[in-house]
């Protein structure tokens, strides 16, 4: 890729699937380098993939499209250029949408109730006098009491919290939108309301009652820990959030999604067990739990405690691709650089639906055995794919790569695999420059992964395809920490950042260094947050590096404590073990800024200004640290974001971001021309 072929990342989200599983509804987005957004619509693909997919809207940014239960209607946010999304209705055959909410701050997500009648939908709330049109300045100071109180990417929380709402459908949508004065939007209902954020909203088969996630519980500001809940929307109900798991009693997990099971019986969840302080964390898988439900039309409430389905130490689920079936649910489970789409039934049978891919969102019909899921790939971005639950078979529904790979500037990678000093395997990839356009042996590049509890994966990734595309072999994967490889594999730096991590990557670049068609003699190294840390670090170690780009570090993990948004607990529970003087000295020895002095690499640090989990604080030290020294150092600052920016960043920043990189790598690791 070049730094221009963003424009051509089409993905696909999540997708929604009609009740006679003939049909999908998806949103294709992309960055727009005109407009500098990301810019998409809703198209509709066929599931036997007879006829090619069709364009259903041509807004701004269309995104999460919603099939109702007769099959009829889409619903869907809809975002203006600036804008903030807006509920809309439209016919799934096409037509004119219909405008349904006007939320200050936008609307985040929405379900059609099982009758499709009404849909609900979460959107933050503001505190009168906040985050309208005026001098922000001029707002009364914020009076903050709790210790989770921002977070990246979303600012301030207390003062906007996610709130459940509930608006009718209209009867007859086109006709109103005939009608002089259309535009006035139905009455949304406000359901809940206080100082709890509502979230992962799903229907239970009644129609009144929602289930929903949300940490409610005493002392919420000390833990991690979240709870099913579920929520009467009748209009005479008081909008309270009743557990269904307790954290007030004792639960221990923190709940990330929740499904009620297709006849109400059960609620599936997605969930994290945080142990007994709340804060357990560290590389603790998310599992499938089912809560049995008491039966009858009254409010669902739990019959029994929730039993845990996978395996605590060797399956960890995404809670972004999470759907129910009549048998059961569909999860994608974290594997080796791939997530894969697993059926888990009732029955506690289990089988694999969708391997070698990233699946990253999935939905099921209601009324056939038909599934569809979208997948990035070596070569794709993403696309859908149809999964026939009865045989077990998918089929690829689209293409929407092929405009990328024809421009001849898209390199698969292959596996690369280690043993590192102790005797530990280690994995990852390598991906090499055209040999016919770049003379070899080609200068090569470390590249290391943030988290530490994340994992590269096999998808196309823009990193690695720019640098190679401008003639550099990069080396990248997995070492102990990450995710995908199971709980003992993540766990494994707990309290010991830079040290089997240190010895897992360097196994990984010497074991790539092998291909002659390679110069280990001319290696750089760069990574993003924990990437960032761990790129800091070798460099504190080693001068084997030419030269080095440390972007959103994470690079003092004192600092850190009083202010990131997950600083206040990170660092003193996953580089140290507690709150005393010991644990603090193991946290200040596992810092890349005290050992500083010994850096002698010429390093890019690469930062944005409202980076609130990696604060720009730590960016900025370095870098002047690294100048008082005499070491080569560059400072480049984005205005305006935050730690997302190589993901979700303005796309201009991100291509000016690109640009600077290859600038840096040009003049401190120069490539030959074939």
């Amino acid at each position: 890729m070049i730094p221009a072929d963003l424009a051509l990342l089409h993905a696909p989200g999540t997708p929604a699937v009609a009740p006679d599983g003939s049909f999908a509804v998806v949103a294709r987005t992309a960055p727009d380098l005109e407009s500098d957004e990301y810019t998409g619509q809703l198209w509709r693909v066929a599931t036997d993939g007879a006829t090619p997919p069709q364009r259903l809207t041509r807004g701004h940014r269309d995104t999460d499209p919603q099939v109702s239960p007769d099959g009829r209607w889409v619903a869907f946010l809809r975002a203006e250029p600036k804008g903030r999304p807006q509920l809309f209705l439209v016919e799934a055959a096409g037509g004119e949408p219909v405008r349904l909410t006007d939320a200050p701050l936008g609307v985040q997500s929405a379900r059609f109730s099982p009758d499709g009648s009404a849909l609900a939908f979460v959107a933050r709330v503001p505190e009168e006098g906040r985050y309208g049109d005026g001098d922000s300045g001029a707002e009364r100071p914020r009076h903050i009491t709790e210790l989770p109180y921002r977070n990246d990417g979303v600012g301030f929380t207390r003062d906007k919290r996610r709130q459940l709402f509930v608006v009718d459908v209209p009867a007859d949508p086109d006709a109103r939108a005939a009608q002089p004065g259309a535009d006035d939007e139905p009455a949304a209902r406000q359901i809940t309301s206080g100082d709890t954020d509502v979230e992962q909203i799903a229907w239970f088969p009644g129609g009144r009652y929602v289930a929903a996630v949300a940490a409610r519980h005493t002392g919420k500001d000390q833990d991690l820990r979240s709870d099913a809940v579920v929520v009467d929307t009748a209009p005479d109900a008081d909008g309270a959030l009743v557990p269904l798991t307790d954290a007030d009693a004792g639960s221990t997990l923190a709940v990330a999604a929740v499904l009620p099971s297709a006849d109400g019986a059960a609620l599936w969840l997605l969930a994290q067990d945080m142990g007994t302080s709340g804060r357990e964390f560290v590389a603790t898988q998310t599992g499938l739990f089912r809560l049995p439900l008491a039966a009858g039309d009254a409010a669902p409430t739990p019959a029994g405690a929730p039993e845990r389905l996978t395996d605590a130490e060797a399956v960890d689920l995404d809670p972004g691709t999470f759907a129910v079936t009549a048998d059961g649910v569909l999860a994608g489970v974290l594997h080796r650089g791939t997530v894969v789409l697993r059926e888990h039934r009732a029955d506690g049978s289990t089988r694999d639906l969708l391997t070698g891919l990233v699946a990253h969102g999935v939905a099921a019909a209601t009324d056939a055995p038909v599934a569809v899921v979208t997948a990035a790939g070596p070569v794709t971005s993403g696309d859908l794919h149809a999964v026939d639950l009865a045989a077990g078979e998918t089929r690829a529904l689209t293409d929407w790569s092929a405009p990328l790979r024809a421009t001849g500037r898209v390199r698969e990678p292959r596996e690369v695999t280690a043993t590192a000093p102790d005797g530990y395997p280690v994995h990852g990839w390598l991906v090499t420059p055209d040999p016919e356009r770049f003379a070899g042996p080609h200068p090569t590049i470390l590249m290391i992964h943030g988290g530490p509890y994340a994992q590269y994966t096999v998808g196309l990734f823009d990193e690695v395809q720019t640098l190679a595309e401008a003639g550099y072999a990069v080396v990248y994967g997995n070492p102990r920490g990450a995710a995908g490889y199971g709980s003992a594999h993540g766990k494994a730096i707990q309290h010991g950042f830079g040290t089997v991590d240190t010895d897992d990557v360097l196994a990984l670049l010497d074991a790539a260094l092998e291909d002659p068609a390679l110069d280990g003699e001319r290696v750089g190294v760069m990574g993003g947050s924990y990437g960032g840390y761990l790129t800091a670090w070798l460099t504190t170690r080693t001068d084997r590096f030419v030269g080095a780009i440390v972007e959103r570090g994470f690079l003092d993990p004192v600092s850190f404590v009083g202010s990131s948004d997950i600083g206040w607990f990170f660092g003193l529970e996953y580089l140290g073990d507690g709150d005393d003087e010991e644990s603090r000295a193991k946290v200040a020895a596992q810092s890349p800024m005290a050992h500083v002095s010994r850096v002698t690499t010429p390093t890019l640090v690469i930062h944005s200004e409202q980076d609130w989990r990696c604060p720009v604080e730590q960016g900025q030290r370095w870098f002047v640290e690294l100048k008082r020294r005499g070491v080569p150092a560059e400072l480049l600052l984005f205005p305006g974001e935050g730690h997302e920016l190589t993901r979700s960043g303005r796309p201009q920043h991100r291509l000016v971001r690109f640009e600077h990189v290859l600038d840096w790598w040009e003049r401190t690791l120069p490539v030959a021309q074939g």
